[in-house]
């Protein structure tokens, strides 16, 4: 395990040292969610024109559940945990950049893991509709890549996040195949 941490460290440097302070703006605006909503609302204008404002507001429930439940279980790891951030790694002091302090726990990235299991669930849900869906999947590799060049995460944070954003994205994406149905009859019969 020892030697897992130390290599998840020695990735963390390699890539956090490749940043310069000229860069660093730019990664200070992309790790910001806010920054990102022009893309989420062309992406929404896509979603609400391809399947109408009855469907697209059970898309918007199901990512508000995913994301909920998301966030929380990535918490409870966090806290549970409780693995410092590269930031507050005193083992790290004078060898990385630190562009940004958060007092918080490491283990593993809300980022990565929200961004990967909203991705994951819009990109099955639309990938029959939209030729390059694919490309949705920049969006978590750059957003969460951003924590790493800040100094907030470890590479296997990462990594942990999106394999937990994959799997909550393709569960949350089966419980829409099975109840989208279900409640669509229902407001029928109101």
């Amino acid at each position: 395990m020892e030697e897992l941490i130390q290599f998840d460290k020695d990735v963390f440097l390699f890539l956090n040292n490749l940043g310069s302070e000229r860069w660093d703006g730019m990664w200070l605006l992309i790790t910001k969610q806010l920054y990102w909503t022009p893309l989420f609302l062309v992406l929404f204008y896509f979603i609400l024109k391809k399947i109408g404002w009855k469907q697209f507001g059970v898309v918007i429930l199901f990512l508000a559940l995913l994301i909920l439940v998301t966030d929380q279980v990535t918490n409870l790891f966090k806290y549970s945990f409780e693995r410092l951030r590269p930031c507050n790694d005193l083992s790290l002091d004078g060898q990385m950049r630190a562009v940004l302090v958060r007092k918080s726990f490491s283990f593993f990235s809300g980022h990565a893991s929200n961004s990967m299991a909203t991705t994951t669930f819009i990109f099955f849900l639309f990938r029959k509709h939209f030729k390059y869906a694919f490309l949705l999947f920049l969006f978590p590799l750059i957003f969460a890549y951003s924590r790493i060049y800040l100094g907030l995460h470890f590479p296997g944070d990462i990594l942990t996040g999106y394999l937990f954003g994959f799997i909550m994205g393709v569960s949350f994406y089966k419980l829409h195949k099975i109840y989208c149905p279900i409640i669509f009859r229902s407001i029928k019969v109101l």
